[in-house]
């Protein structure tokens, strides 16, 4: 197993700023305001050559457990069970204060390693907290600076005697992980169009891998119940909860598993109307939510079954077709629904009229908080996966671009009919063709959405965004000299 360390501290000490110094990536939220971190956050980091997981936390408060603060203390105690170390942080320039004191003394009864980092300290302004910080009882506090890099030498030392060389320096696991990652990488290159390239003969079909591993993001308005979803999935309380809404403010990342299939899985925040976001917090959290979008595969997009489809609803759908990821629409809270064969006519009726860009759209009724249509829900995402990842050979896709001209012709411009003469399909994720065209720029818009509706039928791609964008074929005489002689 690979080492796992956390990052804990009483709010506003720097935490997340030490995370993503840490990962290389700003991936945690920063901003002045405490309290931004709530949920257990993990990614992969080093320092020199040393490498391991990391998990930033919230920031740990004396609070009652039933209290919004109480519960976000509760996930920041799960860390620490799990970590095998735990960075402690202090703010050197406030010194040493009463809420850090009872903090180390829950550490030390948690009978966790612990190493107690000064933070802040650039300048040699933190210098009075940072020697305050021996009276802590951890030994020899590590002074750095997160938001500048300093003293992460020390860091790297302090660690490695805390946990031992053994458990510090990379596992075989974490070398697999990373080679795996790089193979993922590689997964999503596009093939250049050059109809040169392609033979009319049948292509051999690429099968689709049920084994590889998906990215999901589930995305929705706040208190559209997300968080109990992923809960609900990798079993555990994982993610903060509660009747607030907005609770959740990073994207937070887990790893689950659905019958033998990796998963990684990506909680965001509520993303509410672009005109009511006002607060800079939350511009941040819902910049890292459409982040987290641009790197799934399948989105699930959460709808509340007793109030669906309102404006804003519509508008997350559009932005996932518009970013050509593989959505998948799920009614949450459906035991709050007491006709539920009147109130599902309802809504799948709702969803082909007022969702045309993708038609056969996949639905799913669920319970986030009992679990009840999950399994429903995951074979719609492997479905939705399976067509986004579809390709049609050239020549299919070919015989279909004649036969559907005889049926209904291009129009004619200026007296001249536009003809189509070739289509293949440029790349997958989403399924993107490229077709020749004499005029282009003058077929219209309609015709466009008569051809990628007639290809969504034909080579059966439902409910997932389509693309297809016309080249102006040359003129093959256009080269050729002209023979001026008699």
């Amino acid at each position: 197993m690979s080492l796992t360390i956390a990052v804990v501290g009483r709010p506003n000490v720097g935490k997340s700023t030490l995370f993503n110094r840490l990962v290389g990536k700003r991936l945690a939220l920063v901003d002045d305001q405490p309290g931004v971190t709530r949920d257990r956050r993990m990614g992969a980091a080093r320092i020199g050559d040393i490498r391991f997981t990391v998990i930033d936390t919230a920031g740990l408060e004396e609070a009652a457990e039933t209290s919004l603060e109480g519960r976000m203390r509760e996930q920041t105690e799960q860390a620490i069970l799990e970590a095998d170390l735990t960075l402690f942080l202090i703010d050197a320039r406030a010194g040493v204060t009463p809420v850090d004191k009872s903090f180390a003394t829950m550490l030390r009864r948690a009978g966790r390693p612990v190493v107690l980092v000064a933070n802040k300290v650039e300048g040699r302004k933190g210098d009075e907290g940072y020697y305050e910080a021996y009276s802590m009882g951890f030994g020899e506090p590590v002074p750095i600076s997160a938001e500048h890099g300093e003293g992460f030498a020390d860091l790297r030392d302090a660690i490695v005697g805390a946990v031992g060389e053994d458990k510090a320096f990379r596992t075989e696991e974490a070398a697999a992980a990373e080679a795996a990652a790089k193979e993922e990488e590689a997964y999503d290159e596009e093939i250049v169009f050059d109809p040169e390239l392609h033979d009319e003969e049948d292509e051999p079909e690429i099968p689709y891998d049920a084994t590889r591993p998906l990215k999901i993001c589930i995305v929705g308005r706040p208190n559209a119940g997300k968080s109990t979803l992923v809960n609900q999935m990798v079993g555990e309380d994982r993610m903060l909860t509660g009747p607030e809404a907005g609770i959740t403010r990073d994207s937070i990342a887990v790893e689950w598993e659905w019958k033998g299939r990796p998963i990684r899985l990506f909680d965001t925040a509520g993303i509410r109307r672009k005109a009511r976001v006002q607060e800079k917090l939350e511009k941040l959290s819902v910049s890292d939510a459409l982040r987290a979008i641009q790197y799934a595969e399948v989105v699930i997009i959460m709808f509340d079954a007793t109030i669906p489809f309102e404006k804003q609803d519509l508008h997350i759908v559009d932005l996932i077709a518009r970013e050509g990821r593989a959505p998948v629409l799920a009614f949450n809270k459906w035991d709050l629904i007491e006709d539920k064969q009147a109130v599902l006519k309802e809504l799948h009726e709702k969803t082909e009229r007022l969702l045309p860009q993708l038609r056969g759209l996949r639905t799913v009724t669920l319970s986030g908080q009992t679990g009840k249509g999950l399994d429903r829900l995951m074979e719609a995402v492997e479905e939705a996966d399976r067509t986004w990842n579809q390709r049609v050979p050239t020549s299919k896709l070919n015989r279909w671009l004649d036969e559907v001209q005889i049926y209904h012709p291009p129009p004619a411009v200026s007296g001249r009919r536009i003809r189509l003469k070739y289509i293949t399909q440029a790349k997958t994720r989403p399924p993107t063709f490229v077709a020749q065209c004499t005029r282009p720029e003058g077929l219209p818009a309609s015709y466009e959405r008569y051809l990628l509706n007639d290809l969504r039928n034909t080579f059966e791609l439902p409910g997932v965004p389509l693309r297809l964008f016309l080249r102006k074929s040359e003129n093959p005489y256009a080269k050729r000299k002209r023979n001026t002689s008699k």
